[in-house]
């Protein structure tokens, strides 16, 4: 499959043709899927982009940001074609594919150390998105009030930039995922204790990132 297949799956009505007519259901069976996956069944691949693709670009705006993330969902899908017949089943599929979205990532980030991290949180503060704001203001406390906001968005953006990129996608990942430690252990290849370790030291180290920056000495026990 070429690479440009897979960036037809972003727009393709065939894929919603297929589950309409097909169903979700049909690739339930993870064992049946990878069977497809790796006698290059174009369908599964459309199944398995519709499904991860999603997960994978928001996993990869943790670790990087939001610049790369086209490219960087297109390197992991290639790799999972590329891969997928030399796949065991040691793990569940969405582990083996996040750990290869993770090593795709820190690639990338080895040759991007220089730039900053923009989150959603830098670019919330834009007159768009609070025109509320922007539209009462009437009053020296008024405009206090919106400098205080702002202060804080761009100061969580900040204490996000600061921590090392795959703590960032630590967080992500049991924080919003869900995923298990024993699971984010496999993706970054970690004992469960040390993921469990890195978690607590990176919310702490966030709380305390956010109480400097804001003027609050006190930190969470």
């Amino acid at each position: 499959m070429e690479s440009s297949k897979f960036s037809e799956m972003k727009n393709n009505s065939d894929i919603e043709r297929f589950e309409k007519n097909n169903g979700q259901n049909n690739w339930n069976d993870e064992k049946k899927l990878i069977r497809a996956l790796a006698k290059g069944d174009e369908e599964a691949y459309r199944y398995l982009y519709r499904t991860y693709a999603p997960k994978i670009g928001a996993l990869v705006k943790s670790f990087l940001g939001s610049d790369d993330i086209d490219d960087v969902i297109q390197e992991v899908f290639l790799r999972v074609y590329k891969g997928v017949k030399k796949f065991r089943g040691d793990s569940k599929l969405a582990t083996w594919i996040y750990k290869i979205t993770m090593n795709v990532c820190n690639n990338l980030y080895k040759k991007l150390k220089h730039r900053s991290i923009l989150t959603d949180f830098e670019q919330s503060t834009d007159d768009e998105e609070f025109p509320e704001y922007h539209s009462q203001v009437s009053s020296e406390d008024d405009i206090k009030k919106i400098l205080s906001h702002e202060e804080v968005l761009q100061k969580l953006n900040e204490a996000l930039a600061k921590l090392d990129p795959e703590d960032r996608a630590i967080l992500y990942m049991k924080e919003v995922e869900g995923l298990t430690y024993a699971e984010i252990g496999k993706i970054i290849d970690k004992p469960e204790g040390t993921i469990k370790s890195r978690l607590h030291y990176v919310k702490r180290q966030l709380r305390k990132l956010l109480g400097e920056a804001l003027g609050d000495e006190q930190e969470e026990p």
